[in-house]
């Protein structure tokens, strides 16, 4: 029998269930689809323990993995396998919005079982816009949430002028180079890399998988970040994170 009509496997680059430190970027739309569409259901219905269902579906993905997800095992096991992964992300971002999410659905429903409903209302309706504008858009409030929230403490952008190239195991430090903090499953950290080296530029990455401690001294709280540095290791500028 031929097997030439038969569709090719598609391969991941990121196991959706081991590599937890990233994320296919669809994934969280999908999750927002679901979460937007059950939200407008429960308000518009008036049947408000579906917000109770939603928050604690997200608590327990957020608890136990994504193999407890039931909008991440519709994706992964069925949606994927069919349109191929898409681009791989920072996966803290979209899991800070999952507990907010989980924190406004939460609120709604003790709002209706308190006899709020008009407050029960509004937070579902909230819940229910920047889900869908997410899922539609790809704009994740609680996303760019996590990035305000993450500056404030400290974490991404900490105001480091120096980067220890020795640390790095760059032995040639003369002329200027671009610091890169990357993880080897990041879509846009390759693209990056990629676009810098077209330019001519000297890169030297450093795979936060592999060197947490780096990741932690610098305060890396999302990847790609980049830095170009001199031939002391001073930052000259910041180009990405």
């Amino acid at each position: 029998m031929s097997t030439a009509a038969l569709p090719r496997p598609r391969v991941r680059t990121a196991d959706p269930y081991r590599d937890t430190d990233v994320i296919d970027s669809y994934a969280p739309r999908t999750n927002q689809t679901i979460v937007g569409l059950v939200s407008l259901l429960a308000v518009v219905s008036g049947w408000w323990p579906l917000l109770w269902l939603l928050a604690a579906q997200l608590a327990i993905g957020l608890r136990f993995g994504r193999r407890y997800c039931l909008a991440c095992l519709a994706y992964f096991e069925i949606v994927q396998p069919r349109i191929g992964e898409g681009p791989i992300e920072d996966s803290r971002p979209p899991r800070f919005a999952n507990i907010v999410g989980t924190v406004f659905l939460g609120a709604a429903t003790l709002a209706y079982g308190l006899g709020a409903p008009a407050l029960g209302t509004g937070l579902g309706l909230v819940v229910t816009a920047l889900a869908l504008l997410a899922a539609t858009t790809g704009f994740c409030a609680g996303c760019e949430m996590y990035k305000l929230v993450a500056r404030f403490r400290g974490i991404a952008r900490r105001s480091f002028d120096r980067v220890d190239l020795a640390l790095l195991g760059v032995g040639d430090a003369s002329g200027e180079l671009v610091v890169e903090f990357t993880h080897p499953l990041c879509t846009d950290c390759r693209r990056l890399e990629r676009e810098l080296r077209e330019e001519g530029r000297r890169v030297v990455t450093v795979d936060v998988s592999q060197h947490p401690e780096l990741a932690h001294r610098y305060g890396i709280a999302l990847v790609p970040t980049a830095v170009a540095v001199d031939a002391m290791g001073l930052v000259t500028a910041r180009i990405a994170g």
